[in-house]
């Protein structure tokens, strides 16, 4: 889900020493789990905002708005308030008052994930036009985004972007950069159906031009590919049996393959894992729920529940630690699913989401099912599934993944 987000894997790369891409490198290099500066008052966590801030805030929003809790108003004010002129949305800007100018490092995932929680939020027309102007003008030759205006294209941008087209009702392969559609640069990093990667999809080619299945990269592409963005509904039932070859695969083949890699992948362990070189496997709980979605959204729901079940029974005490983000994505996991977030293996995932940021202004119970079957018509394709931000701490040479709010963009194995 949800790349996707922004760029707090500059954690993770000054643990390793490696080297990583330009915008991370104009950032502290440095972080702390600890905020440098007083929290503002209308957003969601307690941790530093400088690499998460829109991000987590974003992803709060939005979660809170699909289990119908009208979030407070300063919460929705924040995050408005930190749009530049031009459309973009930054990280974080502590200033928000100070306009924006070069050295502002604005982002494509930001941008979106900013798009996604306005336009479900409805009244904000204005900002999300804006938005969506300037991430069309960011637009890649190859159809694509990267992480900054001008960077090469990845899965989990494009996908988040796929993500806030759709919200504001727009045809992703309609908005396109040289005859070339965001679907045309994700077909592009689908991996071929031989290998152990087989049918994944890629963050980015390596330097010589190979891929390199991605779990992380691949469950974004799904959601995306199915049409569908951070709040992700059941697909229709999919048949996942084999990697389908093609000539000119389309991108519904391209995004069956990718959940049939996944469904691979989740049925040894119920988990995905994900490693720094050097260091130990580890479970990966956030691409876990952003597989979850995406497996959901494709409509292989029987695949889906081994690994729900074992976020349920596992997931607790890295989303306390992770904050608004990581509840935001185990609620998107339970909506995709049908589950109770309400009753996510014990917590209350909306409950422990308020905790974390201003009290919301009105906490409704859940959707019935016909008030849900009225929403998706009003909210046709509205969001993208976690998946997923991004590609900030790539470093040099590895498949990573990303870091928001506690979560690590490491290599997937």
């Amino acid at each position: 889900m949800i790349v996707r987000r922004t760029a707090a894997v500059l954690a993770a790369t000054v643990v390793i020493g490696a080297v990583v891409a330009p915008a991370a490198s104009a950032a502290d290099s440095s972080p702390s789990a600890s905020p440098s500066t007083a929290i503002p008052s209308g957003l969601y966590g307690s941790t530093d905002p400088t690499y998460d801030g829109v991000w987590r805030q974003a992803l709060a929003l939005l979660a809170q708005h699909t289990v119908k809790v009208r979030p407070a108003e300063k919460a929705v004010d924040w995050l408005t308030g930190q749009q530049c002129a031009n459309g973009a949305f930054a990280a974080y800007r502590a200033d928000a008052a100070a306009a924006c100018d070069a050295k502002t490092q604005v982002d494509t995932n930001s941008t979106a994930a900013a798009v996604q929680a306005l336009a479900a939020l409805g009244g904000h027309d204005d900002a999300t036009g804006k938005a969506v102007t300037w991430l069309k003008s960011a637009q890649n030759k190859d159809g694509g985004w990267g992480y900054m205006a001008g960077g090469p294209s990845d899965a989990n941008s494009t996908s988040v972007v796929i993500g806030a087209l759709k919200a504001v009702g727009e045809k992703p392969q309609g908005v396109s950069k040289d005859g070339k559609s965001p679907y045309d640069a994700l077909l592009k990093l689908s991996t071929p159906c031989e290998g152990d990667g087989a049918g994944a999809f890629a963050y980015q080619p390596d330097k010589k031009g190979k891929l390199a299945a991605n779990a992380d990269a691949t469950a974004a592409g799904v959601t995306a590919g199915m049409g569908q963005g951070f709040v992700a509904e059941t697909g229709n039932a999919f048949d996942l049996t084999g990697c389908v070859v093609a000539d000119t695969p389309s991108m519904a083949d391209a995004a069956g393959n990718g959940a049939g890699y996944l469904a691979k992948a989740l049925a040894k362990t119920s988990y995905l894992k994900s490693a720094l070189p050097g260091a130990k496997d580890q479970p990966d709980y956030g691409n876990t729920a952003d597989a979850v979605v995406a497996l959901a959204a494709i409509g292989a729901t029987k695949d889906a529940q081994k690994p729900l079940a074992w976020l349920e029974k596992n997931s607790a005490d890295w989303a306390a630690t992770s904050g608004p983000a990581a509840y935001a994505q185990l609620i998107f996991a339970a909506h995709a699913t049908g589950t109770d977030p309400r009753d996510f293996g014990g917590q209350d995932l909306v409950a422990k989401l308020g905790a974390t940021g201003p009290t919301p202004s009105a906490a409704g119970a859940s959707a019935t099912p016909s008030e849900k079957k009225n929403d998706e018509k009003k909210d046709d394709g509205n969001g993208l599934g976690v998946w997923w931000i991004i590609g900030i701490g790539l470093v040099a040479g590895i498949g990573i993944g990303f870091l928001i709010s506690g979560r690590n963009k490491k290599q997937q194995l």
